[in-house]
Formats: C-alpha cells, structure tokens, sequence
C-alpha cells in the first residue's frame, strides 16, 4: 500500500502520500489517509469527456472540499441526513477519491469503486455521507468514490441540438478506466477491483457491462437497489422533457441549466413511475444499443463476470414518506397502515426485484457467476423496514447520518457497530467474487440480515 510521509499525523492533517505518480496532497485520519478531487477526466458542458494524466499539484488546494455537479435541493435529502451537507457545487467535477490504509501493505490492496445513487440528478461520489473510513480500516480494502455530471448536465441529450446522449456514463467509463490505469500506483491491485452502486449508481453499473467502450472495465459488481423496473419506454418523456427544458448552450449561466432541469423534470412527472429516475440512460444512443436488445447485451457480456445484485426488503417505504401523494394514502385513517404495506410490497416487487432476478439470470444464463440477495436489516425498532437505501450509513458510516429520519429510532448513531458485518461481506466479495455464507446478519444496535443465494 502507499505511505504517507508522517505516519504519526493527527486526523485532519495535511499529508503527501508518495507514489510512482508523485506525492499527492491528502487529509489524514488516524491510520486511513483521503486523496480528495483526484482529476481523472475533463469535459467543456455538453461534450464528452476527454482523459487526462495524473496530476498531483492539481488537487493540492481540493483536500477539504467535497465537490458536486451543480444540482437542486434533493426532496429527499432532510430525510437521509442531509448527506450533502457541506458539498461545493462546481461543472468541473470529473473527480475521484481515493481513501486507502495510511501504511503499505505486503500486497495491493482489493479496490472498491463506489458509484452514487440520487436518480443521476443528486449526489456526489465524496459526499459527507460516504465516508469510507471504516470499510478501509476494517477490511484493508482501497475505496474509489467518483463524481460525475448529472441532470442535464450529463443526460437527456439532444441530436439536432449536438447534444450528446449519456454523458454522465461516458465520464463513468473514463473513470474506470483511468482506475485499471493508474490504481496501482496507490496501493491497489487493477486485478480486484469491484465496481459496486446504489440505485441510480447501481443502475448505472449494469448499464457499464453492456456499453461499448467498457468492455473489460467491469469483471466483479455489487448491484444494489438498482430500479430495474423502469427501464426502457423514456423515448417521447424525453421528447416532452426536451421541448420543456428549451434551446441550451455551453455559456448559458449555470442557474439557467438547473432552471430548465426543472422544467425538464416537470414535463416528465405524467409518465408514471419512470418519472422517478427521468434523467437516465437514452437507449440507441452511444454507448448503449436499442432497448430491446439490452437483456442480450448483457448476455454477451456476462461470461467471466462476478456479480451480487441485491435488494431491499421493504424498498418502497422510502418513498412513502417522501413522496406527498403516497404518504397521503400511508396516513389515511382505519386503512392507511393496510394501504401502507400493499403499497410497499407491490411497488418494491414492480420496480426492483422482480426484474432484479431477472437481470441476474440473463447474466448467469450468459455465465456470469451470479449471486442474489435480499436485504431486511433496520435499526432495531424501526417502523420503516428495510427501507431504500438503508444499506448506506452500514456501508459507508458518518456523523452525518447520526439524526437521519431513515434511520429512526436510532440505528444512525450504531452504523459502525451495525454496519460490521456487511462491510466484511463485501470486503469478501472484493477479495474472492462471491460470499461464501448464505446469511449476513446484522450487527450491534440492528436486526435483520442479508439472505445470499443463486440467481
């Protein structure tokens, strides 16, 4: 693994860890060091991203800034903790973090590249809310966090205009690529790296195994709650959300982009479910084929590939306290509670398991070996379940989420303890490409477990 120049620097100190690269700047803490804003790629608006060479001064003065794609207020976010608190908004956010143990092992660490969820309009790769300390700590792995565009800063393209399609995935290729390049000279072993996502980010590394240009870059894969349910049929709600968002250009005024994503995502509300995640992958498009040929794709690129795909027991919850209309129903009296669990477990089934497994058996099918999983774990006493996105704070725990309504009654502050035996888990996956025990429990202040098994 890498070194730091002072390995007696206190949490929060300003360290230079050396590598064949040069000494990049980084942000000690304790025995786990953070590279923040690593450049991997650069890109004018509305162009596709373009690679460039590791630079080390060029991120020297980034170290205590967690930078995003520009993007609006998430509805969701209060209810999460606020996990982008603190974030810079910024167009040039083609970055990655690199978090890794702060003394050099006797072999190149396991890497684990972490893809965001926030329906590819919300989020960053290094947000306080994706501290990786513990998993590196823990588990002796190298986590990779990446920021890309989002919005309509990296989707809903436009032909006539020269708009590209997917530009947010194509900065996703350029960072893989740039981390089978160049990992190795932090600690990392380029042979073990495990792409892994959340929702719209785990949506977003299946849609990596069968893009053109990302051929090889994706070997092992942690899918979780990925929205499998709503793909396709976004052909004329991205017409309407074209004609609503208006003519864009490169100089417009970043307020004006975010203005018409707004009207873009208005437009989009009447087409049902899809209208969740409207800024997604445009199929026909480059890198992807047609949408009905996506499951043969996939099929074709599955041999050699280990994959875990997993999902929530109990989804769907998140979204009935977010969304006003659903929490209406959930809270009517007599029938609200029987309304409430009808809703979870038809809309959890529509929208990520049922076509969760069968993305798992195309790619077995293809020869991919392949493993399912359903996660029930909660903080003990939650009335929520297992609900979207709970995994987070166990993956990745932060102070940020000590509060998070999510987490209630009070699995936010427990995540470290809670998160344990996940995080060896897919530490597991990352060394050995499956998990060997068909069971994940939970760990201190949690209940519940993770349920392993074939696809």
């Amino acid at each position: 693994m890498t070194e730091r120049t002072d390995p007696t620097a206190v949490p929060g100190e300003r360290v230079d860890v050396d590598t064949p690269l040069g000494a990049f700047p980084a942000m000690a803490d304790g025995d786990v060091v953070r590279i923040r804003n690593i450049r991997y790629a650069r890109a004018d608006r509305f162009a596709p991203p373009e690679p460039v060479a590791p630079d080390p001064a060029e991120s020297a003065g980034l170290q205590q800034e967690r930078i995003a794609c520009p993007q609006p207020a998430s509805p969701s976010a209060a209810f999460v903790g606020e996990p982008m608190r603190g974030s810079v908004p910024d167009e040039d956010c083609l970055r990655l973090t690199i978090t890794s143990t702060a003394q050099r092992a006797d072999a190149p660490a396991p890497v684990l590249v972490w893809m965001h969820g926030g329906s590819y309009a919300s989020g960053a790769g290094d947000m306080a809310g994706h501290d990786a300390s513990a998993m590196v700590r823990e588990q002796g792995v190298l986590v990779v966090t990446v920021t890309s565009r989002l919005g309509l800063f990296g989707f809903v393209g436009d032909d006539e205009a020269g708009r590209p399609a997917n530009l947010g995935l194509l900065d996703l290729i350029e960072a893989l690529r740039w981390v089978r390049a160049h990992i190795a000279a932090f600690g990392g072993d380029p042979e073990q790296v495990t792409v892994v996502g959340q929702s719209s980010g785990a949506d977003a590394v299946a849609h990596l195994i069968a893009a053109d240009g990302a051929e090889g870059l994706v070997r092992r894969a942690i899918i979780q709650s990925a929205p499998f349910g709503i793909l396709g049929g976004r052909g004329q709600m991205h017409e309407r959300m074209l004609r609503a968002a208006g003519p864009l250009d490169a100089t417009m005024p970043v307020d004006d982009v975010l203005a018409a994503q707004a009207r873009a995502k208005e437009a989009a509300a009447g087409d049902g479910l899809r209208s969740s995640m409207a800024f997604a992958p445009q199929y026909g498009r480059a890198p992807f084929p047609a949408a009905g040929e996506m499951h043969d794709r996939w099929r074709d690129r599955a041999a050699g590939l280990d994959v875990l795909v997993t999902w929530n027991r109990d989804e769907a919850a998140y979204f009935v306290e977010v969304d006003p209309r659903l929490r209406a129903l959930a809270e009517r009296p007599v029938v609200g509670r029987m309304l409430r669990a009808i809703l979870i477990r038809i809309l959890t089934r529509a929208v990520y398991s049922r076509d969760g497994r069968r993305f798992a058996r195309t790619l077995a099918r293809g020869g991919a070996r392949v493993q399912v999983g359903q996660v029930s774990l909660r903080p003990d006493g939650s009335p929520l379940g297992a609900a979207h996105a709970i995994e987070v704070p166990l993956l990745f725990p932060a102070t940020v989420w000590a509060d998070a309504p999510l987490l209630r009654p009070a699995g936010g502050r427990s995540t470290v303890a809670g998160g344990a035996p996940l995080r060896a888990a897919w530490a597991e996956f990352a060394r050995d490409g499956r998990i060997a025990a068909e069971r994940v429990p939970a760990g201190d202040g949690w209940s519940g477990d993770v349920r392993i098994g074939s696809a």
